[in-house]
């Protein structure tokens, strides 16, 4: 593989979020896929890894029912994954906290550096979160892009972006930041 497709959905996934930087040993670990089935297709150029797919490299680990690689002629990569949801953890680098994320189906174009998650897709640091139907990271442009379901959609989140982000502590503060009032936003209801 040219790249590691999930590091660079977890790098893209902390990049898109939170600007953090993914664990940068992780690139130099060997990558592991476990899976029920692996049907490979060298004349199309597929494989295909399929049930509780788990790939790991370093402390980066995604989940997913399906997995699909695809390679082209000029053998760029091009990474579907289904699940329910399809899951993604990584550590950040240099400092003890994990990017999480979640999705129903998440692809990444190796060719043009570009991640989406799709159908509930999340994004978590700590307690701040992003969320919409659609996440969309352009790497090479650096640009993120998050958009709600349509109107009539059942969306938990009423089919709108919602991004949660908690204050610093600041220095000497004794009281946690949930007893004092305005500091956090909390979820709607009807939210994941």
């Amino acid at each position: 593989m040219r790249r590691s497709a999930l590091g660079i959905i977890a790098t893209a996934l902390a990049a898109t979020a939170f600007g953090a930087a993914a664990e940068r040993a992780d690139r130099e670990k060997e990558i592991v896929v476990g899976a029920d089935r692996l049907t490979a297709d060298d004349k199309n150029r597929t494989s295909t890894f399929e049930g509780s797919v788990v790939i790991t490299q370093g402390t980066m680990r995604m989940t997913a029912s399906k997995v699909t690689v695809r390679e082209d002629n000029d053998r760029h990569k091009y990474y579907v994954a289904n699940g329910a949801p399809v899951s993604f953890r990584q550590k950040r680098d240099n400092v003890d906290e994990w990017i999480e994320g979640f999705a129903e189906r998440a692809e990444f174009d190796d060719r043009n550096d570009v991640l989406k998650l799709f159908e509930r897709a999340r994004v978590k640091r700590n307690n701040d979160e992003l969320a919409g139907d659609v996440i969309t990271y352009d790497m090479k442009k650096e640009v993120a892009e998050v958009t709600g379901a349509p109107a009539n959609a059942k969306s938990p989140a009423g089919g709108r972006v919602k991004v949660i982000i908690l204050p610093p502590k600041k220095a000497g503060d004794e009281k946690p930041a949930a007893e004092k009032p305005g500091m956090i936003l909390k979820p709607d209801a009807g939210s994941q």
